[in-house]
């Protein structure tokens, strides 16, 4: 459960329901599997999202000893597979520059183009901001902002860590 910039007729912050794989290579390589889903126990597939590319380094973060400036920086690939209907519909409403219509189960890499739904832009390279911690075989990643507001700037950089994510061997 994560905020988003999605809001209610109310103005209410609406969660974003997903689970995540991280997966870390060396040469600073990294790739993240994000499954949003429609209710809070992921019974309703919305959307897979496959990011890959390479992590850079930015120095220490405040926030705890041993904690970093990460950059997900994704240059390799931006994969989207709409699972349901609703959300394939949802984005056929933004079309993008370079882009198929949106069928499900059929995935389209956004890389560097324009995708008005997830505020990507054309000719532009993707950039997650984030903060890292590890402890105990525990990932720690930068909060959400609790405006919803995405890590897209260097300024949105979270400022407190989430509930960790346990290493698989």
């Amino acid at each position: 459960l994560r905020p988003s910039t999605n809001k209610s007729a109310t103005g209410e912050i609406q969660p974003f329901y997903c689970s995540r794989v991280f997966t870390y290579s060396p040469g600073d390589r990294f790739a993240c599997t994000v499954m949003n889903y429609a209710d809070p126990n992921g019974k309703v597939p919305l959307v897979k999202i496959v990011i890959k590319g390479h992590n850079a380094w930015r120095g220490e973060h405040p926030i705890a000893k041993g904690a970093y400036n990460l950059d997900y920086i994704a240059d390799e690939a931006y994969e989207v597979t709409p699972l349901h209907q609703g959300f394939a519909a949802v984005a056929n409403r933004f079309p993008g520059t370079g882009l198929n219509a949106w069928e499900v189960n059929v995935m389209q890499d956004v890389t560097g183009k324009a995708f008005p739904l997830f505020s990507l832009v054309e000719g532009q390279t993707y950039v997650d901001y984030d903060l890292i911690y590890i402890y105990n075989d525990m990932l720690f990643n930068g909060s959400k902002n609790v405006d919803g507001r995405a890590f897209d700037k260097p300024e949105n950089r979270p400022t407190n860590l989430q509930i960790p994510l346990v290493r698989q061997q």
